[in-house]
Formats: structure tokens, C-alpha cells, sequence
């Protein structure tokens, strides 16, 4: 890119900030100056490696994440990626790709998804994908802590009149940054809201969740509230997803529906979903894989709890959703997905799982059309139903312990991510639930 480059910024922009995510899903960024972004354009901004090595709690480094004070890496801005800020006048972001010595560094997250992506594309598919969001709105109580923005319930109307000028500002900013709104509805829980925006493609439908969440905390902030995607903020109410769907394509087609076979999906959509399954209690450390993610993971709280999938089927860890046209069942929807998850290393780990489904010709069982829940242990294991890892301690040991996953990652990413949510097992690992939500909220 040329000097013209400058050319393109609205005049109004003073800083660029160039974002990443960590793999405690902190969103980080540093800000170039305007009349410094020429300067940059090429090999991007100087991070320290240790930044992939800190954990939610504090900015220190893991060393069991085999990073230190030691060696600087590039991150180089996806100038595609480049949006004004609707929110922060004066501001844009862009996403920024982790490089060293000019190649993709082996802990970034972006690239690792990048890298899913063209293997996809080696066996043939391109992977379409959609992050589908539960929020908090929260405001300030005079002892300095957080409340609820209302106590509506799921649906209600009253709560969309509360909530409609931080709701039409957030649209409005996705909109403006080019990422379409499709539906919008309040949630079960007290100030809880969910947007969800049209799918698209894999690594874009990462990108556009750290949009999401962006936007969403600086269009809060404006009002006068706190956002939280925090999994489990209040014990007894609904926490917050952000279930991921997936479908795969050939030849510009959707080759997931097909009217006349089981559950109305074509035999490779059935094996790459066998492939999410068995390798989900692996899965749950990436896309579940704060401590606080497991106070959701629970039954009757519609999040997914139990490895197994269903037509429609809520309570089921993967939905497959029922076409509304009869032409068969286009996508699914994998419910155990929580904002705590870097979207980069949760859509590229379970679409490996699902790839590897497909290679190995998995065969999907049978739907599970009843709350698992309301099963007896008989009747779980007579139908090879089983609950996700009760915390992410057991989550993590599963994940070390899953060969294809590791292998996926590579050995510097998989350490590092490993370690990193090791440490915040073991810090978290005793905490009441205030004590979680008083330290997370902030991060999520």
C-alpha cells in the first residue's frame, strides 16, 4: 500500500487501533496516530510475545506458556479489515495479524483460523459461520457496584422501549462498520438483550464478533451502562451464549440440506457434526473456557449442557434448527459457545473437529428429542448421552488430551493457550460466583 494510503482516512480520524485478541479473549489494540500510519502500513506496530501469555486476572506473564520478555512480534494491520468507529469519534479499528521474521507467528489466533480455513478449502469447503450474541445491560448503583437495567422478561416488549436508544445506537454502529443486524430480541435474563447478525465467512464471522463486542461496551458506555458478556452474572437467571453456527459450502452451494436424509441433512453434514460431538468435551476448554463458563453449562438453562444434538432441540449442546421452507436443515447451531471464547480459536478448532468427522466418515447418532436433562443416568448412558466436564480444570485435561486438537493448534499456540487458562483454573478455581463477576466483568 502506498503513500496514497492516507487518502483514505476520513478526515476526521486521529488514531487507528490496531486490534488483537489474547488467549484469555482480552481484546488489546494499540493506536497509530494519523500522521504516522504511512509509517506502519508494512510491518505494523511492535507488541511484546508475553502478550499471549497473560491471563484474565493481571497483565503478568504465564511462564508454563513458553513466552517471556524476550522477542517482539509484528502486528501487521488487515487494512480490509479498516472501519471508522461510530462510537469513538475520531477513531477507527483494524484488525492486526501477529507475524515474526515475515511469516504468520505460530500463537496468533487470526492466523491460526486462517489456517482452518484453507484446509477446509484443500478438502474442498468453504465454511460459513455466525457468532449469535447474549448481552447485560447494566447500570451503576450508588455503592459503586452494577444492576440490572431492568427486570423484564424474555421477549417483552417494555424491555425493548427501556433498552431502544442503546439498542438503535448499537445497531446503527454494527451497521455503519458493515456488520448486518438481522434479528434483536430481550433476553430471559434481567437486562439481557440478544442481536444476532447474518452469517458469513469464517475468519470475517470471527472479526466481526470482536466487532460485536466492541461496539456493544463503547455504545453502553455512552448511556451511561455497562455491557457484560460474562457467562453466568447472576446465579439463579439465564447467562449469556454466543452460540456459534456453522454450515459448509461447495461451488457456491450450501451442502448441508438434504429433505430426505436424517434430520434432513446431507451425509457430510452428518459427519462433520459426529466430529464436533465426540471431540466436545475437548472443545469445551476453547469454547467455554473461563471458570465462570461452567456456572452456565447447566441443565434446564437451555446452554448446551449434555454431548448430544437434537431438531430444535434447546437443552441439546448442537441444534440443528427445522427449515422453515422444507427444503432441509441449512446450518447448526453449537449452544456451548460463551463470549469468554476467542472467536479466532473457537469457529478454527470445532470446524477441525468437524473436518475430521468428514475424513473419518463419522456416522452421527440418532437426534435426541427430549430434555437430557429430564433423563435418567440408565437412560443417558442406554442412549450414549453425557454431560460436558463440570469445570474447566476437567475441560483442559480433556483438551491436552485430544490429539487432533493439539495437533490442529500446533504444539506453541497449544501451549500457550493451555497455560494461560490453566493459570485462571487455578487462581478462579475456589471463588464464589461475586468474586468471579467482580474480577471478569470488566474483561468481558
Amino acid at each position: 500500500m502506498d503513500g496514497d494510503f492516507l487518502n483514505t482516512l476520513a478526515a476526521e480520524i486521529r488514531f487507528v487501533r490496531v486490534v488483537w485478541t489474547d488467549n484469555a479473549n482480552v481484546i488489546r489494540g494499540k493506536a497509530i496516530h494519523r500522521r504516522a500510519v504511512a509509517d506502519y502500513v508494512q510491518h505494523g506496530v511492535g507488541i511484546t510475545a508475553a502478550s499471549q501469555a497473560m491471563p484474565a486476572m493481571y497483565d503478568a506473564v504465564i511462564p508454563e506458556s513458553g513466552l517471556g520478555p524476550i522477542g517482539e512480534i509484528r502486528l501487521v494491520p488487515d487494512f480490509d479489515t479498516l472501519t471508522p468507529l461510530p462510537y469513538a469519534p475520531g477513531h477507527a479499528r483494524v484488525m492486526g495479524d501477529m507475524v515474526l521474521e515475515g511469516e504468520p507467528w505460530s500463537h496468533c489466533p487470526r492466523g491460526f483460523l486462517k489456517r482452518i480455513a484453507a484446509e477446509a478449502a484443500q478438502d474442498g469447503f468453504e465454511v460459513m459461520a455466525g457468532f449469535e450474541n447474549e448481552f447485560f445491560l447494566l447500570q451503576p448503583t450508588p455503592d459503586g457496584g452494577f444492576a440490572p437495567a431492568d427486570n423484564t422478561v424474555f421477549a417483552a416488549t417494555l424491555a425493548m422501549d427501556l433498552a431502544r436508544p442503546v439498542i438503535d445506537d448499537i445497531v446503527d454502529s454494527l451497521i455503519a462498520q458493515g456488520v448486518p443486524v438481522e434479528l434483536y430480541y430481550p433476553e430471559s435474563g434481567p437486562g439481557q438483550h440478544e442481536l444476532s447478525a447474518t452469517y458469513t465467512t469464517l475468519t470475517q464471522a470471527a472479526d466481526w464478533q470482536v466487532v460485536f463486542r466492541e461496539t456493544v461496551h463503547g455504545c453502553a458506555a455512552k448511556h451511561g451502562l455497562k455491557a457484560s458478556f460474562l457467562p453466568k452474572v447472576y446465579a439463579e437467571t439465564a447467562g449469556c451464549g454466543c452460540h456459534l453456527h456453522l454450515s459448509l459450502w461447495k461451488d457456491g452451494r450450501n451442502i448441508f440440506p438434504d429433505p430426505k436424509g436424517p434430520g434432513e441433512l446431507s451425509d457430510t453434514a452428518r459427519s462433520f457434526i459426529a466430529g464436533v460431538l465426540e471431540h466436545l468435551p475437548a472443545l469445551a476448554a476453547v469454547v467455554a473456557p473461563s471458570p465462570n463458563s461452567y456456572r452456565r453449562l447447566q441443565p434446564h438453562f437451555w446452554s448446551g449442557a449434555y454431548r448430544c444434538w437434537g431438531l430444535d432441540n434447546r437443552e441439546a449442546a448442537i441444534r440443528v434448527p427445522s427449515s422453515p421452507t422444507g427444503g432441509g436443515s441449512c446450518h447448526f447451531e453449537l449452544k456451548t459457545v460463551d463470549a469468554t471464547a476467542n472467536p479466532y480459536l473457537a469457529a478454527g478448532c470445532v470446524v477441525a473437529a468437524g473436518l475430521d468427522g468428514i475424513r473419518r466418515q463419522l456416522k452421527l447418532a440418532p437426534p435426541v428429542q427430549v430434555d437430557p436433562g429430564s433423563l435418567s443416568d440408565a437412560e443417558l448412558a442406554e442412549r450414549n448421552i453425557d454431560a460436558l466436564p463440570a469445570n474447566l480444570g476437567d475441560a483442559i485435561k480433556r483438551l491436552a488430551g485430544d490429539a487432533l486438537l493439539i495437533d490442529a493448534l500446533g504444539p506453541s499456540l497449544a501451549q500457550s493457550f493451555l497455560a494461560v487458562r490453566q493459570a485462571e483454573w487455578e487462581a478462579m478455581k475456589d471463588y464464589q460466583l461475586d468474586q468471579e463477576v467482580r474480577l471478569l466483568l470488566e474483561r468481558y
